[in-house]
């Protein structure tokens, strides 16, 4: 059981991959889950619209796609991140690039504990979710 970062067609972004690592399982367990594989592919907008209209019959760009492959409580999943849309949303919420890409990193992680963000409301309970999980990366530095 593994967590791994790959990157496609995009250079891979600087992560400290064993805190990242570390941060992504205590998060899960705050939600009673253990972390089986995960696969985090960054990649190029281009790449995810390409995923996004074959896989789920979208036709728009996105910053994350997660492919869930959870059993029980054990999570695990192939998560694709588009570096581009990444930078681009740092730049419209006018925060850093690395808190940015920690909040899709760990936005993946929440679909894949079970919480949502389509429905009604569920939108200001993930954005909730994942502040309260960047205030737990930003207490370990």
């Amino acid at each position: 059981m593994a967590i791994t970062f790959f990157a496609e067609g995009v250079k891979l972004p600087a992560i400290k991959k064993r805190e990242t690592g570390d941060w992504i399982k205590n998060v899960a367990g705050i939600y009673g889950k253990k972390c089986g594989d995960i696969s985090y592919i960054f990649c190029s907008d281009e790449k995810i619209l390409e995923i996004n209209r074959e896989y789920l019959d979208h036709d728009y760009y996105t910053d994350i796609i997660t492919f869930d492959y959870t059993e029980k409580n054990r999570i695990s999943g192939d998560i694709f991140i588009s570096i581009d849309t990444v930078k681009s949303n740092a730049d419209e919420f006018k925060v850093s690039y690395e808190e940015e890409l920690h909040r899709i990193i760990i936005h993946g992680i929440l679909h894949l504990c079970g919480i949502n963000d389509k429905g009604p409301g569920e939108r200001e309970i993930m954005t909730q979710k994942e502040n309260e999980a960047l205030v737990l990366l930003s207490d370990k530095k």
